[in-house]
């Protein structure tokens, strides 16, 4: 696969299938390319000697084409694909439904189309795609409605159905495109594959899009991070509940991954996410058009108390924070607003504020060092004219570094001023809450661009012993380990306690004896997770109790399951958890993302509690540090209530040698170690690992 640029500059475009027939999609795509094209368009039908005009060849091949739209029927997509390759030409938008969406024979037809283009070095979009469009040449190689008003936006779409929506609403309120990509079901180029080409694009300013799924998610953070360093990403990911889910998986034959995967992973791309197609546009809007602020401080100057009091409890919603103005600044407003006016922020100038008063207020408020943005507020009255604010707004904007956005809360007196503003950069909306959560996405963005990305931790470990622990599960009829694997932590340097599995009632006496203190015991069986559940945990037993205990556990494993395979029984350390603040640090495999790290608080009340911060594994130590930060009973782990602030360093330390261990070994599926016990920083070991237990492919240990 070689640049995009052809694919969206191209001189002659085939349409491959094109037809005169009413209704038909090659009728569609080839007046459409004829609409406003400035290259050729080349119909392709053995059948047809013109169509609509234009001289029609009988295959690609007489073409001379730089990019074929095929909109044949799916039985011949492949050798029209093929033909494509022998011809040369590489860039190929497939139309055509009827594969990976359809089922086990469509998805054959889509793993073989995806051969031919690897074969031939193909960039083809599709299949099961509405078409692509750029405006700078007028392409328009779509069966859609409409062309793209021309613009800064490159969009990329995996629903066809949600581009022509979204280019039918754009028209209408003049929002213009550079690109438009209908994504289809993705079987060569991807999200990823535009996210770098956009990124490399000086005519695209904001790059956004609708998910429904992510092919590599570990290829898309790496490709998205590194663009948006200077080119906004903004997206829309459906498919957020289980029934979304499902949905998106019938629709375009997308895998879905786990919710806490893609938030997780969009968050470490730098891509901002949209929640709707309204936020979705706002920040895109306000990203092409605003500068980025300096602070998150925001000052409102308003002439409506009630909407302002609901713009300053959106600020806080946002995370933003209301501007404190200097002595300079509420001196200037006090001598110049009326009595009555409110000279705090959020500055109200009162019902009865003309045009001069607002400018007046607002030209004082933005020179306050402290204000990092602004949102001029207005609700309609007698004294008010919307299209003088307007010009005021924009005067005053002129002169500001830092962005500002507007409120126009009205009907039709508003609709021209709004357009107006909107012409000129400065976004507007009836919402107060809009107008901030869109100042709070260039600080969100502003955040995204000052990151500095670190290499991912590693550290000196035994790989060969990890390895032959996991092979253990070959020997088993069970692919899961639990406290046998501990081992495993050892190899990775994970730091566990004192112990040992043993198999006979003296030899547990003969272990314990070699432990000072007291001991934990614990049944150890593949087919028994919550031993608590079964009595089969005891603790701080005495030596002289050891080998009745070992009796009794073995016992109860039985009385519970007969049929359970007992491997033993578990001697340990006791941890004092009293000391300490019981952690839990687990991987699940996620089929978009691999790796899914997940840190949070521990013990027996993880479930209930559900106070987790994920992160995609490799990781770096700032990103492991977050995560100890995140959770909300990160208060705890600093010294809560007068409790002994735990040694944060050998917690971040273990979260990124199980980082590297899952990410060395892809055949480890999911694994937990619950609890971590953060212990206070002391001298020795400052966390220890008291459980694992964990899901191996043993098919996966070889690749």
């Amino acid at each position: 696969m070689g640049t995009l640029n052809e694919l969206f500059d191209p001189d002659r475009v085939a349409v491959v299938g094109a037809t005169t027939r009413e209704g038909a999609v090659g009728r569609a795509v080839t007046s459409n390319l004829l609409e406003d094209f400035d290259g050729d368009t080349v119909p392709v039908n053995p059948n047809y000697d013109e169509v609509l005009g234009l001289p029609c060849v009988d295959g690609i091949d007489d073409a001379d084409a730089d990019v074929a739209v095929i909109v044949v029927p799916p039985s011949i997509v492949l050798d029209a694909i093929e033909a494509c390759g022998e011809a040369g030409v590489r860039n190929v938008v497939v139309i055509t439904a009827g594969f990976g969406e359809t089922g086990e024979d469509g998805a054959t037809r889509e793993h073989r189309l995806a051969e031919i283009a690897d074969e031939y070095e193909l960039n083809l979009v599709g299949p099961n795609s509405l078409g692509i469009m750029s405006t700078p040449s007028g392409m328009n190689a779509t069966f859609g409605p409409e062309n793209a008003l021309p613009g800064g936006l490159s969009f990329m779409s995996q629903s066809g159905a949600f581009v022509t929506a979204v280019l039918d609403w754009a028209n209408d309120n003049g929002v213009g495109f550079k690109d438009v990509v209908s994504l289809g079901n993705k079987a060569v180029l991807d999200e990823t594959d535009f996210v770098d080409h956009w990124g490399d694009d000086e005519e695209t300013d904001v790059i956004i899009g609708y998910l429904e799924g992510i092919e590599d998610g570990r290829e898309f953070i790496e490709t998205a991070r590194e663009t948006a360093q200077d080119t906004p990403i903004v997206a829309v990911k459906s498919g957020r509940t289980s029934a979304g889910a499902q949905a998106a998986s019938s629709h375009t034959g997308t895998l879905a991954g786990s919710e806490k995967a893609y938030e997780a992973g969009l968050d470490q791309a730098g891509v901002i996410r949209a929640e709707s197609v309204d936020e979705l546009f706002d920040a895109a809007g306000i990203l092409g058009s605003q500068p980025l602020p300096d602070t998150d401080s925001v000052a409102i100057v308003t002439n409506a108390g009630g909407p302002g009091v609901m713009a300053t409890d959106a600020v806080g919603d946002t995370g933003l924070d209301m501007a404190s103005f200097d002595d300079d600044t509420t001196a200037a407003l006090r001598e110049s607003m009326p009595d009555e006016a409110n000279i705090h922020n959020p500055v109200d100038v009162i019902g009865d504020a003309d045009v001069e008063r607002f400018r007046e207020a607002l030209e004082i408020t933005v020179e306050d060092d402290g204000v990092g943005a602004a949102l001029v507020l207005a609700a309609p009255t007698a004294t008010i004219d919307f299209d003088e604010l307007a010009d005021a707004i924009l005067d005053v904007s002129e002169e500001m570094d830092a962005p500002v956005a507007a409120c126009l809360m009205g009907g039709d007196r508003t609709r021209e001023p709004k357009q107006r503003l909107q012409a000129r950069g400065i976004p507007c909306y009836f919402d107060p809450a809009r107008g901030i959560e869109s100042l709070a996405t260039l600080a969100e963005y502003r955040d995204i661009k000052a990151r500095e990305y670190a290499e991912p931790m590693s550290f000196d470990i035994d790989r060969e012993r990890a390895h032959e622990i996991l092979s253990s599960v070959r020997d088993r009829d069970d692919n899961r380990l639990g406290v046998e694997a501990m081992e495993l932590l050892d190899a990775y340097g994970i730091p566990t306690p004192a112990g040992e599995i043993v198999d006979s009632p003296a030899r547990a006496a003969e272990v314990a004896a070699g432990i000072d203190g007291g001991v934990v015991m614990k049944i150890v069986s593949p087919d028994i997770l919550h031993k608590s559940d079964i009595g089969g945990v005891a603790v701080d037993i005495d030596d002289s109790d050891v080998a009745d205990t070992y009796e009794d556990l073995i016992t109860r494993a039985r009385n519970y399951q007969p049929d359970a395979t007992i491997l033993g029984v578990q001697v340990q350390e006791m941890v004092d958890l009293d000391a300490g603040v019981e952690t839990i640090v687990g991987m699940n495999r996620d089929p978009q993302f691999g790796p899914l790290l997940m840190f949070g608080l521990g013990g027996i009340f993880v479930e209930v509690m559900e106070d987790t911060t994920f992160r995609v594994a490799p990781v770096s130590e700032p990103e492991a540090r977050e995560m100890t930060e995140e959770i909300q009973s990160a208060p705890l782990l600093r010294g809560a209530r007068g409790r002994d602030p735990v040694d944060i360093d050998a917690v971040i330390g273990t979260i990124g040698r199980l980082s590297q261990l899952v990410t060395d070994f892809p055949a480890i599926m999911e694994l937990d170690i619950n609890p971590l016990v953060a212990l206070p920083d002391a001298d020795g070991a400052n966390a220890a690992a008291v459980d694992v237990r964990l899901t191996v492919d043993p098919e996966e240990l070889d690749q």
